[in-house]
């Protein structure tokens, strides 16, 4: 009887903690396109999102950046990501830098068409513009990203 109720409890504290996990802004899904599989990760703030290993969001986005929404090819190393700036702005690691020439394969409704011509900084390896309506990222598919 009282193995009954322990694993009663342990399963109720187990669909409390995803029912905790689900509500922190935490929000993933990964879909298979004609280009490769894709993972959408969606975050409250940038500090949420670094604390996701499996989605990798790159040290460069500030702890204090809200609604943050990224696409990683989980096929290659192409992703491209968009987020509320906050009050801290890019880090200093972030230079002027040219546009990505090269379009990206990764479509999202948030991504504008021919943002990444737009790019204007180069935050290491991704490109990188500051809108009216948010922080745009992209890093394009190459070789050398394959572990960024």
């Amino acid at each position: 009887m009282n193995s009954v109720r322990n694993k009663a409890v342990l399963a109720a504290t187990g669909i409390a903690a995803l029912a905790t996990v689900a509500s922190c802004g935490l929000g993933s899904s990964i879909e298979e396109k004609s280009n490769g599989h894709v993972k959408a990760v969606s975050y409250d703030t940038g500090k949420q999102g670094k604390a996701n290993p499996d989605a990798r969001l790159p040290s460069w986005v500030p702890d204090d950046a809200k609604s943050v929404t990224e696409l990683i090819r989980t096929t290659g190393s192409e992703r491209i990501l968009r987020y509320q700036p906050g009050p801290s702005g890019l880090p200093s690691l972030c230079k002027p830098g040219k546009a990505e020439a090269k379009s990206p394969t990764l479509t999202a409704d948030w991504w504008p068409a021919g943002e990444h011509k737009r790019t204007d900084k180069d935050c290491g390896g991704w490109h990188v513009a500051v809108e009216n309506d948010g922080v745009y990222g992209y890093q394009a598919e190459t070789v050398a990203n394959a572990d960024k």
